[in-house]
C-alpha cells in the first residue's frame, strides 16, 4: 500500500477552501451586478433557423446580427451554427410579430440570395414555457442531489454523503459563476450539462471515500486527517488522469464542433475542472471537518512518519 503523502491537503484546508470561497464571491457579485444571461429557451422569445447552402463564417454571423438590429431594434440573443455541413442558422431573439418574422427573412434572403424554401422554421417560445422549463429543471438537479445523498449515506456515512453533496453544490457554483462572469447564454444544453457535470463529479469523490474507508481499517491507530491525507494521494492518479483523458476529448468538441454541441461541452470542460478539484481537494477535507464537528481536528506533522507503520 502507497502511503507516501507529498502535501498536507487536510492541513492546508484553508487554502484550498479560499480559492473556491472567492471564486464563488466573485459570481455572486456578478449576479447581483447583471444576473444570468438566460437563452429564450427560459425567458420567451422566437427562434428562427435558415439554410445558407454555404459554409457559415464569423463574417456572416455578424451580418445577420446588424439585420437584426436594423429589423427589430435590438442584437440577436444568440446566433448559432448547426447542421453537419455547417450551413444551417439558428437565430434567437427577442419575441417577434409575424410582420417583424418576415421582414428579417426578407433581409436576410436578400444578403444570402435565400427563397422561402430554405426557411426551415420559424417558432415562438412562450415565458410560461420557459418558467416551466426551469422549474423542471431546479426540481431534476435537487432530486439527483437528494438521491445521491441518500445512496452515499446508505454505502458510507451520513457525513460522507454531506461532504459530497457540498462538493456538487460546490461544483455547481463554479460553473455558474463562469456563466456569469462571461454572460454566456443559459439555456437547455446548460441543464443538461449540468446533471452531466453532477454525475461525473460524484463518481471520483466515491472513489476517494472508498478508500478512506478501507484505510480507516487498515490505519486505525492513525488520526483521521492522516488517514484522509493517505488516501488522496492513493487515489490523486486515477482521478487527475481519467479527468484528463474526459477533459481532452470534451475541449476538443468544444473548439471543433458546432455551436449546438459546443453550447452542451462548454459546461462539461468547467465541470471536469472543478469536479476535480473538489473531488481532490474538498471532499475529504470537509469529511474531516464534519468528523471533527468545527474542524478543530488537528492534522498531525508526524503523518507521514506514522502512515509508513500502516499495514501493507
Amino acid at each position: 500500500m502507497d502511503t507516501k503523502v507529498r502535501i498536507d491537503i487536510v492541513g492546508k484546508r484553508k487554502i484550498f477552501l479560499a480559492i473556491s470561497i472567492i471564486i464563488i464571491i466573485a459570481g455572486v457579485i456578478g449576479f447581483c451586478v447583471r444576473g444570468f444571461n438566460l437563452d429564450i429557451d427560459f425567458t420567451g422569445g422566437t427562434t428562427q433557423q435558415y439554410n445558407l447552402h454555404k459554409e457559415i463564417t464569423d463574417q456572416d454571423i455578424a451580418k445577420i446580427n446588424d439585420i437584426m438590429v436594423d429589423v427589430t431594434g435590438e442584437a440577436a440573443s444568440s446566433i448559432q451554427i448547426t447542421g453537419s455541413e455547417r450551413q444551417e442558422i439558428l437565430i434567437k431573439s427577442k419575441e417577434l410579430s409575424s410582420e417583424t418574422r418576415d421582414a428579417a427573412f426578407d433581409a436576410i434572403a436578400a444578403e444570402f440570395g435565400l427563397t422561402i424554401a430554405d426557411r426551415y422554421s420559424v417558432d415562438n417560445v412562450s415565458p410560461s414555457v420557459g418558467s416551466d422549463m426551469s422549474r423542471a429543471a431546479l426540481i431534476s438537479i435537487v432530486v439527483a442531489v437528494a438521491l445521491m445523498l441518500v445512496y452515499i449515506t446508505i454505502r458510507f456515512s451520513f457525513k460522507s454523503g454531506l461532504s459530497a453533496i457540498i462538493c456538487l453544490v460546490h461544483d455547481v457554483l463554479v460553473v455558474l459563476t463562469f456563466y456569469v462572469l462571461f454572460a454566456i447564454p443559459i439555456n437547455t444544453s446548460f441543464i443538461a450539462a449540468i446533471l452531466t457535470i453532477v454525475g461525473y463529479s460524484i463518481n471520483a469523490t466515491i472513489v476517494l471515500f472508498d478508500r478512506v474507508r478501507e484505510n480507516k481499517k487498515a490505519m486505525s491507530r492513525d488520526d483521521f486527517a492522516n488517514v484522509v491525507n493517505v488516501s488522496i494521494w492513493q487515489t490523486m492518479n486515477r482521478s487527475i488522469l481519467t479527468s484528463l483523458t474526459t477533459f481532452v476529448m470534451v475541449l476538443l468538441i468544444c473548439i471543433m464542433g458546432v455551436d449546438s454541441i459546443r453550447n452542451f461541452a462548454l459546461p462539461i470542460v468547467i465541470g471536469i475542472i472543478c469536479g476535480t478539484y473538489s473531488s481532490v481537494f474538498l471532499s475529504g477535507n470537509f469529511w474531516y471537518m464534519l468528523e471533527n464537528k468545527k474542524g478543530t481536528g488537528k492534522s498531525s506533522k508526524a503523518a507521514p512518519a506514522k502512515a509508513k507503520r500502516a499495514k501493507a
